[in-house]
């Protein structure tokens, strides 16, 4: 086991194993692809400029030839890795969706396509680029904004596929509850066509009555012929428009990780992905990630976390929990439980510091034979993998995944669902410099929230307040902050930092055009 172990940890870049000796991906690659490779589709490039894009030695920063190909002027910018994948596993999707009721016919489908009844501006331009494709005989609906981040892992594959498809499964479960949504003075009903009711408790003179009492008819008592039965006997919770958005966006996710998994039998589909996705609706800004991708809210200078990382780390217990549960799912081979370094058989029978997923803090234990495996757990932020393969534990994809040179699958501990955050956008005031910031972990593992935060600050004070490309610079900016320069020592960044090596992709998004937008539609 612990041959295997160094072999795969020797064949890490960037929290994945390269390579792997299992046969499912080799099979895989004589499939055909469900989707080329390419860049997102906004930044409008030629097969040429894809090509010289993948340079690893002078990375250039990938920004927008146009601003007009997303909404809002949002600024985005890329830069491929220093040469740990020979492709920019980064993908982004950027939407603008008018959702109308699905009709009978359009359901069905595993795999999602756009529904007749989904009216859709396009991230590229055609003509005008954002103008809405309108249908005459369609009634109105609900009109979201989208932005997508996808870091891929093994291969681009997955994050390929999921900047496709993924706000169409959202697309699909916004149709579902879409009479609710429009209806903000409504609270969602129970049984889904029925009207809302509001329940109530009977009053307290009829909850001190008795079972017994009850049961023989008292007077006073419900059910007894000078008291009438009350509509219910107990309360119902209120669930309001927010959780169906939220509940929306997480089955998308699980669906999303399903289709991935049955298109691998019948397309070359590589790898896994991380998923970050802002959604705009309804004067709400909806955030979900599964992932160690991050999105930050900087408002007046002040820095808002809109996501968590969901690293090996920061689910410890969820994880080891899920091995103590099902420690089948170990092979064998590994222990849920988690000491400060790796235990010694000359260390058998001494007492040694470790936790368990009942445990924030640590306490001794007599070490036994089976704490001698390699621990669920092993190594210590960026270095901190799951069963010594991956450094993430939420994500779409990995369906084939096993630790190096085993059958031991490594999917079970991963999880789709996204942790989803709401910002009121509507109860702030917001300037022109006050921005909604997506990056992919190349940027967040060499800059902090407060320095990218004073970074874009800094930068827009600097520009014009009607300069349309005001966000696109300011991306490429960030962008350029965390790549650096090339040094003979490698890229390095502010303070002779190590810059960061890592696929890097970036939006800049104005939250006070989303005030506007609101601001007009009412």
């Amino acid at each position: 086991m612990l041959t295997r172990v160094k072999s795969a940890v020797a064949n890490f870049m960037g929290g994945m194993m390269a390579g792997s000796s299992n046969s499912e991906p080799l099979r895989g690659s004589d499939l055909p692809l469900k989707y080329p490779y390419t860049r997102p589709e906004f930044l409008g490039l030629s097969p040429d400029e894809i090509e010289c894009s993948a340079d690893h030695i002078a990375r250039p920063i990938l920004i927008l030839k146009e601003t007009k190909r997303l909404p809002w002027a949002t600024g985005y910018a890329e830069v491929i890795n220093a040469g740990k994948s020979h492709l920019n596993e980064d993908q982004a999707c950027c939407e603008v969706v008018v959702v109308v009721r699905r009709r009978p016919s359009d359901g069905g489908n595993s795999t999602p396509k756009r529904p007749p009844t989904t009216r859709r501006r396009s991230s590229l331009p055609n003509g005008e680029g954002l103008g809405l494709r309108e249908n005459a005989d369609v009634e109105p609906g609900l009109t979201f904004h989208y932005w997508g981040l996808f870091d891929g892992h093994a291969g681009s594959g997955a994050a390929v596929v999921a900047s496709k498809l993924l706000h169409h499964h959202i697309i699909e479960h916004l149709q579902e509850v879409l009479d609710v949504l429009r209806n903000p003075a409504l609270l969602a009903p129970i049984i889904q066509g029925e009207e809302p009711t509001n329940y109530h408790l009977t009053p307290t003179t009829h909850r001190g009555i008795t079972r017994a009492a009850s049961l023989r008819g008292a007077a006073g008592a419900p059910g007894s012929p000078s008291h009438p039965p009350p509509t219910r006997f107990f309360t119902e919770k209120k669930i309001h428009h927010e959780s169906m958005v939220i509940g929306a966006m997480e089955n998308a996710f699980k669906e999303m990780d399903a289709q991935i998994e049955r298109d691998k039998a019948v397309f070359n589909v590589s790898g896994g992905c991380t998923a970050l996705c802002a959604l705009f609706l309804l004067g709400k800004l909806y955030v979900g990630n599964a992932g160690d991708s991050r999105a930050i809210i900087i408002r007046g200078g002040e820095v808002i976390p809109m996501s968590t990382e969901f690293t090996p780390e920061s689910e410890r217990q969820r994880l080891q929990f899920l091995a103590y549960m099902q420690p089948h799912l170990l092979g064998g081979e590994f222990t849920h439980l988690e000491f400060p370094r790796r235990v010694q058989r000359k260390e058998v029978g001494k007492r040694m510091l470790y936790r368990d997923f009942t445990m924030s803090g640590w306490a001794y234990k007599t070490i036994e034979d089976d704490d001698l495996k390699f621990p669920l757990i092993y190594g210590e932020g960026k270095k901190a993998r799951v069963l010594a393969t991956i450094g993430v534990t939420r994500g779409l994809g990995d369906h084939e995944l096993k630790v190096h040179d085993s059958n031991i699958y490594i999917k079970p501990f991963l999880s789709c669902c996204p942790e989803v955050k709401v910002y009121p956008l509507t109860q702030y005031e917001h300037g022109v410099d006050d921005v909604l910031v997506m990056g992919t972990d190349g940027l967040w593992d060499v800059l902090s929230n407060q320095e990218v935060a004073e970074a874009v600050t800094g930068f827009l004070a600097n520009c014009g307040p009607d300069d349309q490309r005001r966000y696109t610079m300011a991306a490429q900016d960030l962008v350029m902050r965390a790549r650096g320069v090339l040094k003979d020592r490698g890229w390095r960044i502010a303070n002779e930092r190590l810059g960061s090596g890592d696929d890097i992709s970036v939006y800049i998004i104005p939250l006070s055009m989303m005030t506007m937008f609101l601001d007009v539609q009412s």
